[in-house]
């Protein structure tokens, strides 16, 4: 019996060190595996013979750890949002069968057909098939064709510009920097990990090791949007030491149409507050009360005016003026605020919407030099909401009418001014002065700021203040808003950046 127990210590000992020498040996292939992949017989960057000193390596490892962790940072955050895409859809799925067990309707690119993800797949490929991808569609002119943009790891050139933009600018918007370094993320997947069908010759380096691209060696990129289709990318990759191009092409198909919701807005009873801070300028006045009476009083009769008036010198002008017109048209819903101090359009602004007292209110932030319709009044009710929607129009900026009407004796009326041509004039998108709000919400994020004093910039820092809350900020276009051209006067006393702002507003 101790011969057996010995033998039995014995055995259970090797096993037991056998069981260490295999652990151990599994540790160290994983090791092996996991370090990052070197070249022992590569020289150190550099010229042959130079010597560099502790610094310089320093320096290099420290880029190279920059750059592991920023691909690191990006294959996460691709992580992240395939997981979110992949409960989206799962959600999306589980409902639309909900709806089909209680034999709901929907409206979608298949009618009642439940999508399954084959049926996705599908439609997302036809998606690209319909796309002006892999061969031409006939035009029936030159200016059916869809402009490309062209862009760089740090720049986008774009075609459609406003007056304001540079010929080439960075993609400050995060939607668009974001998409584009997504693509060219996307680009470098499909090079370093290509498919059995791609047109794509494995490469090997000069030091016989699979050649790995990284976001240095993307050259250029080609996109445009068709707007029912979807975006094509044309991304072009060059290693410095090749002369090969690797080239791919991507694209970003658009889903069947989706409803999110279906409303009826009632605005019957909608009064909007049109407040205008005013100093001088009553000839300017005058054809904005003609405006506002064809407009407000005979069309909408929806209105309430409010004028906040800076200093003595014209005020009996402007009291004649508002008078006049509303008499005339049996009109009453206007408020008239002096102030004896020096002009201020966000301390205007901040009184005439403290002025009122009769509750919420619509309220229009209007200047006197500013052409409105009434489809642009409806547009306001339309597209704020308390407590959810602030609306921040585009308006469109007229020339000189002396220059663009040159070749007639006089220009015609101002009502046969406002169309939208490119001689004409341009949509001001760097201007933010109007506005329409509620005014809950105006009071609630603190108004104009007080320290901006005259004219410009007092705009701009309300509606940062807009963008940094959690109200929807709707900025477009309308057709119904004009500003009409007058002579620019700039004030001594305005700041350098208010003097930008002010010769742009003007």
């Amino acid at each position: 019996m101790p011969r057996r127990g010995l033998i039995l210590q014995t055995r259970t000992h090797w096993l037991l060190l056998g069981l260490a020498l295999l652990c151990s040996l599994v540790l160290f292939l994983y090791l092996l595996e996991c370090a990052p992949q070197t070249d022992g017989n590569a020289p150190l960057p550099g010229v042959i013979g130079e010597n560099y000193g502790k610094e310089y390596y320093q320096a290099l490892l420290q880029e190279q750890e920059e750059h592991y962790q920023t691909r690191a940072t990006s294959l996460k955050r691709q992580i992240a949002q395939l997981k979110q895409e992949l409960q989206e859809m799962s959600e999306k799925m589980r409902s639309l069968q909900e709806r089909k067990n209680v034999g709901a309707n929907g409206i979608g690119y298949q009618g009642n057909k439940e999508q399954t993800p084959s049926d996705l797949l599908e439609f997302l490929h036809s998606q690209i098939d319909k796309a002006e991808v892999s061969i031409g569609a006939k035009l029936p002119s030159e200016y059916g064709v869809i402009p490309f943009e062209s862009f760089t790891l740090m720049k986008v050139f774009q075609l459609e510009m406003g007056l304001t933009r540079h010929p080439e600018e960075k993609p400050v918007r995060k939607d668009k920097r974001d998409e584009l370094v997504e693509v060219i993320e996307a680009g470098l997947e499909v090079i370093n990990n290509p498919d059995e069908d791609d047109e794509q010759e494995e490469e090997d380096s000069p030091l016989g090791e699979k050649m790995i691209f990284n976001e240095n060696d993307f050259i250029e990129g080609y996109y445009r949007t068709e707007r029912d289709k979807g975006t094509q990318y044309e991304l072009f990759f060059k290693k410095a030491d090749l002369m090969e191009y690797r080239h791919v092409t991507l694209f970003r198909p658009f889903g069947p149409l989706m409803k999110v919701k279906s409303e009826m807005i009632d605005i019957t009873r909608s009064i909007i507050n049109i407040i205008v801070p005013l100093a001088e300028r009553t000839e300017a006045f005058a054809q904005f009360m003609q405006n506002f009476r064809d407009v407000c009083i005979h069309q909408d009769k929806r209105i309430h005016l409010t004028v906040v008036y800076f200093g003595k010198e014209g005020l009996s002008k402007v009291k004649s003026i508002l008078e006049s017109v509303t008499s005339e048209s049996n009109f009453h819903n206007y408020t008239l605020i002096p102030l004896n101090e020096e002009f201020n359009r966000g301390q205007g602004l901040n009184v005439g919407a403290q002025a009122w007292d009769k509750g919420e209110v619509l309220m229009f932030f209007c200047d006197v030099d500013i052409y409105f319709s009434a489809e642009f009044l409806n547009s306001c009710r339309l597209n704020a909401e308390p407590g959810k929607k602030v609306f921040y129009p585009v308006v469109f900026s007229l020339y000189n009418p002396a220059i663009v009407y040159a070749s007639q004796d006089v220009p015609p009326p101002v009502e046969q001014q406002l169309v939208h041509k490119k001689d004409s004039g341009f949509w001001r998108d760097f201007g933010f002065g109007m506005t329409c709000q509620y005014r809950s919400d105006f009071l609630t994020i603190g108004g104009f700021d007080m320290e901006v004093k005259g004219w410009g910039g007092e705009d701009v820092h309300l509606y940062r203040k807009y963008l940094h809350g959690d109200l929807i900020v709707i900025r477009t276009p309308v057709p119904g808003l004009f500003h009409l051209w007058h002579e620019k006067r700039c004030a001594d006393e305005l700041t350098p950046e208010q003097y930008l702002i002010y010769y742009e507003d003007q």
